[in-house]
């Protein structure tokens, strides 16, 4: 794991949008994997910037987001479809019909699922996975107790998650309790994963990932098993990490070392 620590929310989402943009120029055909919540908005505000000043277009892009809530169509103000188009895709060059955004309608949601996994193979697979992470270490909708090499499927959120989630439905909204995610499995094959967190009440969340057991109760801690992570973080949600100066200097030489290779 890449561990880069910065000063606050703010600094998270430029570096990680840098990461974003680096790709895309690097690549203009890329498949982004994408996550909704309030830690993606202002790294998509950075990309909106990014592509509104030519610094890269979008227009041979596929996504693909990680989960939306079952029984949500897209229509719907709570969906992650309808997040997805109002705070990233309405504002940039992209087709829309290359963004995939798990069926929270479908008929046959198993099906769907299948379906959704088949899709990403087809696009070649994911180039670069955004992430976020939840107080319980869950990724995607991937809860505690998650097959570590699970596939895309459905699956019922947590009490912690769902009381999370609650400040986004009024009080009389109907809030679902079950998700298609992308699997863990499905994350782990991505070339390169991104993991954001911000915040205090996320570094519990941060430290079993990086310092604890691989374990199906830290979801993310699978992804110590990537050749390719980086965890981007703020003072707060690195705060209960062992040993922070350590993380900061490691990080310090990695950077030297991409610098003498030309790289950075």
């Amino acid at each position: 794991m890449q561990i880069v620590i910065l000063q606050d929310s703010a600094a998270v989402a430029e570096y990680g949008a840098n990461l974003f943009i680096q790709q895309l120029q690097k690549k203009p055909a890329s498949v982004l994997g994408l996550a909704t919540g309030s830690t993606p908005v202002s790294l998509y505000q950075r990309l909106i910037a990014a592509n509104r000043s030519g610094e890269v277009s979008f227009k041979q892009v596929t996504s693909f987001n990680l989960d939306e809530y079952l029984g949500l169509d897209g229509s719907h103000k709570q969906s992650y479809r309808y997040f997805m188009n109002s705070q990233l895709f309405d504002a940039i060059d992209i087709d829309k019909a290359n963004t995939h955004v798990p069926p929270g309608d479908a008929d046959d949601p198993i099906e769907a699922c299948d379906r959704y996994e088949q899709q990403i193979v087809k696009a070649g697979g994911i180039d670069i996975q955004l992430l976020g992470i939840g107080r319980n270490g869950h990724i995607g909708f991937n809860e505690p107790s998650s097959g570590l090499m699970s596939r895309t499927r459905v699956k019922t959120l947590t009490k912690a998650t769902i009381e999370d989630n609650a400040r986004f439905f009024s009080s009389d909204e109907y809030q679902p309790h079950l998700s298609i995610t992308m699997g863990i499995g499905t994350i782990l094959d991505a070339k390169k994963v991104v993991l954001l967190a911000t915040g205090e009440n996320k570094a519990d969340a941060i430290k079993a990932s990086v310092e604890g057991a691989l374990s199906a109760a830290c979801p993310a801690s699978a992804l110590q098993l990537h050749r390719n992570v980086i965890l981007v973080l703020d003072e707060a949600a690195a705060s209960k990490l062992s040993d922070i100066e350590f993380y900061k200097h490691i990080e310090l030489e990695n950077q030297k070392l991409m610098q003498r290779l030309g790289k950075a």
